[in-house]
């Protein structure tokens, strides 16, 4: 199974954001890095950093605070991302990701903030999010 790294700087977040979004479920965006162009020739070449690393799987979890009040829910779906993404990262393309919860968890339906409920409705419905990319 590939190891899938972890974005950890805010502009990685936003370039990965910026790329535009390959698949939403009700709770949850999947945004994907584009590569452009890659030049490994010219003058170019050293004046252009590169953002990522060519061919390396990296995901980036998303959970701000407005749709996931408390810490213990943010970290529940943050751990549910990371889980989900090791389980589809033979089949997912070697690029940057980053999964972003867009709306909250109704909290009369889950009422306990890291309930056994709360997390198989996070893990089925990141599954769905996840197999409307994967590569054939």
């Amino acid at each position: 199974m590939s190891a899938v790294e972890r974005l950890t700087q805010w502009t990685e977040f936003q370039a990965v954001m910026a790329a535009g979004s390959v698949a939403r479920t009700p709770h949850f965006v999947l945004h994907q890095w584009r590569p452009t162009q890659i030049n490994l020739a010219g003058p170019e070449f050293e004046k252009t950093p590169a953002l990522f690393l060519h061919d390396v799987l990296m995901l980036g979890a998303l959970t701000p605070k407005r749709w996931a009040k408390r810490a213990v829910t943010r970290n529940l779906i943050r751990r549910q991302i990371h889980s989900v993404s090791q389980e589809f990262a033979d089949k997912l393309m070697p690029t940057p990701y980053v999964v972003r919860l867009r709306t909250t968890f109704d909290t009369k339906k889950f009422i306990s903030a890291s309930s056994d409920a709360l997390k198989i409705a996070v893990r089925e419905e990141l599954t769905q999010l996840f197999g409307k990319v994967i590569s054939p």
